[in-house]
C-alpha cells in the first residue's frame, strides 16, 4: 500500500475546515488577450497554424500563463489546474505539435507550481496544483462513423499511453494531483485513471486523482450515455480524491445533478460550472455576483467541498464564489451502505 502524499493529506485536512476554491478557465482568460498567430507560435519552428493552441503558450508566453494563475490566486483560489486541457498527442496532432507534449506539460506544471509556492510563502496558506487532462477529441465508446457503429479511431491501450505520457510530464513538473476533467466518455476517463495508477506503481508514489464529468443534456447524461449515478459507480473503485461536474451548464442547471452526487459519493465533491448558459454569440453574460449567490445556495444546502469556475468565468467570478462560501461549512461526506453497485448507462444497486 502506497501512503497518501503530503499534498493529499494537506488537501483533505483543509477540506475539513472550509470549502476550498478552484481556479477558473485559462481559455476564457487567453481569449481576452487578443493574441495573434505569431504570439502562439513564438520562436517555435512548426509547419501548422498555431492560433487557438492555448497549450503551446506554456512554452511561448509563459509569463502570460503565470499571470492568469496569479490572478486566480489573488481572487482566492486554493487549487490551480494547469493550462494543459489539450496537451496530449491526440489533440496536439491537429497543430503538428505532438512532439512537444512533454515540454508543454513540464512547462505548464512548473509555471503554476512556482505561482502556488510563492503564494504559500507569502501568507502560509497551502495552495495546490492539479495537472489537467482533457478528454481528447477521440472517443472510445462511440464510433465517428454513423454507418459503422463498431468502428473506433483509437483503442484503450493507445489512449492510456497518450495519457501516461502527459501524466508523467505533469508529475515531473511538480503537480500534486491529476485532474481528469470534462469527461464526456467514461471509457476515456477510465483510460486516464488507469494511466495514473500505472504511474503511481512505477514511481511508488501516490498519484491522487480528481475526476469531473460533463453533461450533454439537462437529463444528466454524458455523451456516452451514462447518468451521473452510473458515472460515479463506474469510477468509484479508483477512489478519487474528488468527483464532480464541470462545464456544460451554469450553476442553476447543474444543481439537481450536484444534489445526486452529493448524496451518493463518499468522497470530496468538486463542481465548477460555467458562467450561466451561452448567449446567441457564444459568450457568457452571468455576472460574478449572480454566480456567487447561486454558489452560496449550494453551500448553504451542504452540497460542495470544492468549487470553481469553467467557461466564461473570470477572476471576478472566482472572487465572488470564494466570498460566498467563506463562512459556510463544507459538505459532510455521506455514509454509504455497503451494496453491490453495477453500472451500464444507468446504475443498479443490489443491497
Amino acid at each position: 500500500m502506497i501512503a497518501p502524499s503530503a499534498a493529499e493529506a494537506a488537501f483533505r485536512a483543509a477540506s475539513k475546515e472550509r470549502i476550498l476554491v478552484k481556479d477558473g478557465p485559462y481559455g476564457t482568460a487567453i481569449q481576452k488577450l487578443g493574441l495573434q498567430e505569431s504570439d502562439y507560435r513564438g520562436n517555435l519552428t512548426v509547419n501548422h497554424d498555431q492560433k487557438g493552441n492555448n497549450d503551446i503558450l506554456n512554452l511561448t508566453l509563459p509569463d502570460a500563463i503565470a499571470a492568469v494563475g496569479r490572478s486566480y490566486i489573488d481572487s482566492g483560489a486554493d487549487l490551480l489546474a494547469t493550462n494543459t486541457f489539450n496537451a496530449n498527442s491526440i489533440s496536439q496532432a491537429d497543430y503538428g505539435t505532438e512532439g512537444l507534449v512533454r515540454e508543454i506539460n513540464l512547462a505548464a506544471a512548473r509555471i503554476l507550481r512556482a505561482e502556488a509556492d510563492a503564494a504559500t510563502a507569502r501568507d502560509g496558506r497551502p495552495r495546490f496544483v492539479a495537472g489537467a487532462l482533457g478528454p481528447t477529441n477521440k472517443t472510445l465508446s462511440l464510433s465517428p462513423r454513423v454507418e459503422d457503429p463498431g468502428y473506433r479511431e483509437v483503442d484503450f491501450d493507445g489512449v492510456k499511453a497518450v495519457y501516461r505520457e502527459q501524466i508523467d510530464a505533469l508529475l515531473d513538473g511538480g503537480v500534486d494531483f491529476i485532474l481528469i476533467e470534462t469527461v464526456f466518455d467514461t471509457l476515456n476517463a477510465k483510460a486516464a485513471a488507469f494511466a495514473a495508477m500505472e504511474a503511481e506503481e512505477a514511481r511508488q508514489q501516490r498519484v491522487p486523482v480528481m475526476i469531473s464529468m460533463t453533461l450533454t443534456d439537462l437529463a444528466g447524461r454524458n455523451l456516452s450515455g451514462q447518468t451521473v449515478e452510473a458515472f460515479w459507480v463506474s469510477l468509484a473503485h479508483v477512489r478519487p480524491l474528488t468527483i464532480g461536474l464541470n462545464c456544460s451548464f451554469g450553476a442553476t442547471e447543474l444543481r439537481p445533478h450536484v444534489q445526486i452526487l452529493a448524496r451518493q459519493a463518499d468522497t470530496l465533491l468538486m463542481v465548477y460550472p460555467n458562467a450561466g448558459l451561452p448567449n446567441a454569440f457564444g459568450g457568457y453574460d452571468e455576472l460574478p455576483e449572480t454566480t456567487g449567490q447561486l454558489i452560496h445556495q449550494w453551500a448553504e444546502a451542504g452540497l460542495i467541498n470544492v468549487v470553481g469556475g469553467c467557461c466564461g468565468t473570470t477572476p471576478g467570478h472566482i472572487a465572488a464564489m470564494a466570498g460566498a462560501v467563506a463562512a459556510l461549512p463544507p459538505r459532510p461526506l455521506p455514509h454509504v451502505q455497503p451494496a453491490l453497485r453495477l453500472s451500464g448507462l444507468e446504475a443498479s444497486v443490489f443491497a
